[in-house]
C-alpha cells in the first residue's frame, strides 16, 4: 500500500474496522455504493468496485488511490452471472482472496399502482434487485469457501420490512432480498460465513434528490413520520454496512437492521 494521506490515516490502525480486509461493494459508482467504497477503504480494506458507470467508477477507484487506499474497479452489471463471476474473480487474483462483500445495487423507479403497471417495470426492478443479489452471492459463497470464511450484507430496504403504496415491484423485490439474506445466513453459518442486510430508509441519494425536487412536500411529509425527523446520508447507511462486515459483528448473521431513523418502528 501506498504511504497513507491524512484521510486514511485518520483512523488509528489499530482501530479500524475492516483491516487488511478484501471488499467488493457493488453499485459502486454514486450514492450509498460511492459511500461505502469510501467507508470501507477508510476502514483499512483494499476495495474491488463494481458499477456499470465507467467514469464516475474509475474516477472514485482513482480517488481512493490518491488516498492511500487499494482499489480496484470492474465496470459490469449484477444481472449478469459472467459479470459477477468476472468482479469476484479480479478481487481473488488480485488481491488473493474475498473477505468481505457488500452487495448494494438496485433498482426503484416510478410511483404507479398496481394495476397499471408494466410488465416490463416489474421484470426490471426484480431483475436487478433480486436476480442481481442471487448472482452476487453465488459467486461470493464460492470465494469465501475457498477462502475459510467471510461476511456479506445486502442491501435491503425498509420497503423489505413493510410496505409503502405505488411500489410493489419494489416492495417484493426488497423482501425477497430478505428471504435471500435468511436463506444464505441458515445455511452457510457452519462454514463461517455470515450473511446480513441493511435496510436504509429515506436516504439523500442522487435518485431521491430528484424525487424530491419533483414532489414538493414529500421529504417533509417523511420527515414528519420519523422519530429522527430528517433525511439519512449515504455515509450512515456505509457505516452500518461496514459494521456488519467487521469482525465485531461476529456473532451476528440472518439480522436485517433498519438504519431509519426510527421508521419502522412506529
Amino acid at each position: 500500500m501506498t504511504e497513507e494521506s491524512p484521510a486514511m490515516s485518520a483512523t488509528p490502525k489499530e482501530h479500524r474496522l475492516l483491516p487488511g480486509k478484501v471488499a467488493l461493494i457493488t453499485g459502486a459508482s454514486s450514492g450509498i455504493g460511492a459511500a461505502a467504497a469510501r467507508v470501507f477503504a477508510r476502514e483499512g480494506a483494499r476495495v474491488v468496485l463494481l458499477a456499470r458507470r465507467a467514469e464516475r467508477l474509475e474516477s472514485l477507484a482513482a480517488e481512493l488511490r490518491a488516498d492511500g487506499a487499494e482499489a480496484e474497479c470492474v465496470v459490469a452489471d449484477v444481472t449478469s452471472a459472467a459479470d459477477t463471476a468476472r468482479a469476484t474473480a479480479r478481487a481473488v487474483s488480485r488481491f488473493g482472496r474475498l473477505d468481505v462483500a457488500f452487495n448494494n445495487a438496485g433498482y426503484g423507479v416510478g410511483r404507479t399502482p398496481l394495476h397499471l403497471m408494466a410488465d416490463g417495470l416489474y421484470d426490471e426492478i426484480m431483475e436487478v434487485n433480486v436476480r442481481g443479489v442471487w448472482n452476487c452471492l453465488r459467486d461470493e459463497l464460492a470465494a469465501m469457501l475457498e477462502s475459510g470464511g467471510g461476511a456479506i450484507v445486502n442491501n435491503a430496504s425498509v420497503g423489505g420490512l413493510l410496505a409503502t403504496p405505488v411500489a410493489a415491484p419494489y416492495v417484493a423485490s426488497k423482501h425477497a432480498v430478505i428471504g435471500l439474506t435468511k436463506a444464505a445466513a441458515a445455511e452457510y453459518a457452519a462454514q463461517g460465513i455470515r450473511v446480513n442486510a441493511v435496510a436504509p430508509g429515506t436516504t439523500r441519494t442522487e435518485v431521491v434528490g430528484e424525487w424530491f425536487a419533483n414532489n414538493p412536500g414529500i421529504e417533509e411529509a417523511l420527515h414528519a413520520a420519523t422519530p429522527q425527523p430528517r433525511t439519512a446520508e449515504p455515509e450512515e447507511i456505509a457505516e452500518a454496512a461496514a459494521f456488519l462486515c467487521s469482525d465485531r459483528a461476529s456473532f451476528v448473521t440472518g439480522v436485517t437492521m433498519p438504519v431509519d431513523g426510527g421508521f419502522t418502528m412506529v
